[in-house]
């Protein structure tokens, strides 16, 4: 066996398979409850493989790794590493154990009424890992998703750590907030991310603990959004993406993204409209409002493009 294999082969030996098997007691489809959390096809972290979902979790013993599949009203559940335990526990969150929809009526229109009919399964995950869900939704200020999840992936794979396991292709945990904090400045460029982002996710990672800790605290989406705005260089926008991320937020919108009021208006109405209209449409939903996003996105009801894909600038050679 060449050192790698032998490495691994040790690995394996020191810290075998663990299992666990999660009961929901409702409908749970994994790919659109646990497959949101995947940041582009590319992403380190998370890979479908099949009927399989796998995901890297951070411990606090290591990088683990998670293989996620349905059988009937089952979710099983197989994981490696040293916090393989650790991360067996995460599942039933991740599975939108957490996620209430009491008072949630999809009656108020009838395709959200439709696609709640159809697609029971549709919960909302939590991950709990602040940092992490701000991390990511700091690189997607500005840019398109492509160049976003590029640097993610070029960043994680860089500066994470490699997971354990018979993944299906390398797979990588996330840096933990001290190593985003002492990324060079020129491995930033070359991943394509402008300084204003990467100065903020710097910033940020100085103060991960304390301020995960006061947005857990945080008990309305209000107070949560001014935890973390807060802090230069994060808005309501950023605020959205962590809470229904980390939190599993039902409530969180994400006012000022580029696409969504139009998804939201040619949903529900068939026309175009800004940030002001959406909250208008979906106010009926007040405390659901993630809820109806994640159902109008399930739809396949989407708005016809208006014109060529944008092409992503290349900040590194300014």
């Amino acid at each position: 066996m060449t050192l790698t294999q032998d490495a691994a082969a040790a690995e394996a030996a020191a810290h075998p398979r663990r299992e666990s098997v999660y009961r929901p007691g409702h409908p749970v489809d994994i790919r659109r409850t646990v497959g949101m959390l995947r940041r582009g096809p590319g992403d380190p972290t998370m890979v479908f493989d099949g009927a399989v979902i796998w995901r890297t979790v951070r411990t606090s013993r290591g990088a683990a790794t998670l293989a996620l599949r349905a059988v009937g009203d089952e979710i099983r559940a197989s994981a490696w590493g040293a916090g393989a335990d650790e991360a067996l526990e995460t599942v039933p969150a991740l599975c939108g154990a957490h996620d209430d929809p009491s008072g949630f009526d999809p009656s108020h229109h009838p395709l959200i009424a439709e696609v709640a009919r159809r697609s029971p399964g549709i919960r909302l995950a939590r991950t709990n890992e602040v940092f992490d869900a701000l991390a990511c939704a700091i690189l997607e200020q500005k840019v398109t998703g492509l160049e976003a999840f590029r640097a993610w992936r070029l960043l994680v794979t860089k500066f994470g750590h490699r997971a354990p396991g018979p993944t299906p292709r390398p797979m990588y945990a996330a840096p933990t907030a001290s190593e985003w904090h002492r990324i060079p400045s020129w491995d930033w460029h070359r991943a394509g991310v402008q300084p204003p982002q990467s100065k903020t996710i710097v910033r940020t990672a100085a103060r991960a603990d304390s301020l995960a800790r006061a947005f857990r605290a945080a008990t309305t989406g209000d107070d949560r959004d001014r935890v973390l705005t807060s802090l230069p260089g994060i808005g309501v926008w950023t605020s959205a993406e962590t809470r229904l991320r980390a939190l599993g937020d039902p409530d969180a919108v994400s006012v000022g993204d580029y696409h969504l009021a139009h998804e939201v208006g040619h949903a529900l109405t068939g026309h175009r409209t800004d940030d002001d209209g959406m909250l208008e449409l979906l106010a009926p939903w007040a405390g659901h409002r993630q809820r109806v996003i994640r159902l109008i996105f399930a739809s396949g009801v989407s708005e016809p493009r208006r014109g060529p894909r944008l092409t992503p600038a290349d900040h590194r050679r300014h």
